[in-house]
């Protein structure tokens, strides 16, 4: 196998040029100077080394990787001679990190195998190895557990990686019940592996899921957050959560999302069906979101099922401001950061106030259209629109009027502050944000536009309040 070709000149042409010192401009291709130099290293003291998993999985695909480990017969302590800085980052496990300067990492790890998972995720029991092949008989996917020569491409491959790379098949290595067992998250990681590379979930691997799905919720919040997020975001998260309700995994992960199912809506608003084929739909056509508006996008509509009832029509009365109280809990529950949780919370908050933008008083439309990160507000809107009745009308009036007004229009410079009117003479309290935000509200109307009449309103509001 040959290194890919960039700008004129084979990677490994520009690898060869790299030395441990120096980081190339393209992070990717640092990383594999980083790594096949780290490599000549080793092999220049007589050990055998080998990049394994991932990146040898993304090579065969004609995927750049974003990340190269390194698997050895060196034990860390010999690692970290070779390496002067490197550092010791799994004890137990042998895991030495490699850096070269500007934030370029990669991991060397000794060969070992393991036995014994009391916790569902660490082993007992490892023991250093100099056979590459019991290494690779401990690891998860057999797309992950192929090792290169990256000096001549020769593939390690001692249980079947290429062909189902080629047959598109994620396998877990040897007894699928066992590799669960060791490590419950890896359940997760085969839904995301296949969901990203368009592959299928092996049958008996599949049925080892569906089997062993209940130990998930075993597993930490944080680290099933991490795997749902990429499952949103890397690519394929419509067909990723349609193998989360195939395997079972669904209902303990996100059982707020898979009472989704079932749940019908209107036709003459949603023909597409129940609010879960909504959800998918949107899913689907999402283009590289950010982790917040896939959020946003999975949770909008959450909660409809606690809302729904039949009077004209099926009607969810609220179901954005119960969706919100749902999603900031599910998201803490996850151990989402308040950020994070604040900036979902508001995509589900306002997701319905688009079909009033028309209606709206122009200081209402312009606070609507300053809020933080509106542009993820917008394209939760798009698609919202396009999965459901296809009219966009309330979108393209709100890009008409981003068109039309600047970033001073939306939020023109404060008129007057809280120290102004301490100076006028009046003490500090709650009137004072009330008399700030109708000075605000008049200037967004275009009614004021200078310090004298703003602070005239605001004395008025005062003294109204004090009367």
């Amino acid at each position: 196998m040959t290194w890919p070709v960039e700008s004129g000149r084979s990677n490994v042409q520009m690898l060869q040029e790299c030395s441990l010192g120096g980081v190339p401009a393209n992070l990717a291709i640092a990383r594999q100077a980083l790594a096949l130099a780290s490599v000549r290293r080793l092999r220049a003291s007589s050990y055998k080394a080998y990049l394994v998993g991932g990146c040898v999985r993304d090579r065969l695909l004609g995927i750049m990787p974003k990340d190269f480990d390194i698997n050895t017969d060196a034990k860390p302590d010999e690692v970290l001679r070779l390496f002067p800085g490197s550092q010791l980052v799994g004890i137990h496990f042998g895991v030495v990190l490699v850096s070269s300067g500007g934030g370029v990492q990669v991991e060397v790890a000794t060969f070992r195998s393991e036995s014994d998972y009391s916790d569902g995720r660490h082993p007992d029991h490892i023991t250093f190895e100099s056979d590459p092949k019991l290494d690779v008989l401990r690891r998860d996917f057999t797309i992950n557990g192929m090792m290169e020569d990256p000096l001549t491409g020769t593939i390690l491959d001692y249980v079947g990686g290429r062909a189902d790379i080629a047959a598109k098949v994620v396998r877990a290595i040897g007894d699928p019940e066992v590799r669960f067992r060791e490590d419950h998250l890896r359940m997760l990681r085969a839904v995301r592996f296949a969901a990203r590379l368009k592959f299928v979930i092996e049958s008996k691997t599949m049925d080892a899921i569906r089997r062993e799905a209940y130990c998930i919720q075993k597993i930490s919040a944080e680290r099933i957050r991490d795997e749902l997020v990429r499952i949103l975001t890397e690519g394929g998260a419509r067909r990723g959560f349609e193998l989360l309700e195939d395997s079972g995994l669904l209902r303990f992960v996100l059982p707020d999302v898979k009472a989704l199912q079932g749940v019908q809506q209107p036709p003459e608003f949603h023909p597409e069906g129940d609010v879960w084929t909504h959800i998918l739909l949107m899913l689907a056509e999402m283009d590289h979101p950010s982790p917040s508006l896939a959020l946003g996008v999975l949770l909008h509509d959450i909660g409809k099922p606690g809302t729904f009832r039949l009077a004209d029509r099926i009607r969810f009365d609220g179901h954005a401001e119960l969706g919100t109280k749902m999603t900031h809990d599910i998201m803490c529950d996850l151990k989402f950061s308040n950020e994070e949780i604040d900036r979902v919370t508001s995509l589900v908050a306002h997701h319905m106030r688009f079909k009033d933008v028309r209606q709206m008083r122009l200081s209402t439309l312009k606070r609507f259209l300053n809020l933080p990160h509106f542009d993820e507000h917008l394209e939760l809107h798009r698609l919202d629109c396009l999965c459901s009745n296809g009219y966009t009308d309330s979108y393209d009036y709100v890009r008409g009027k981003l068109s039309e007004l600047d970033k001073e229009d939306l939020r023109p410079p404060r008129l007057v502050t809280g120290r102004d009117l301490i100076h006028a003479g009046y003490s500090p309290g709650p009137a004072f944000g009330r008399a700030l935000e109708a000075v605000e509200t008049a200037q967004l109307e275009g009614e004021i536009s200078n310090k004298e009449d703003a602070l005239a309103l605001a004395r008025s509001v005062l003294d109204r309040d004090s009367a």
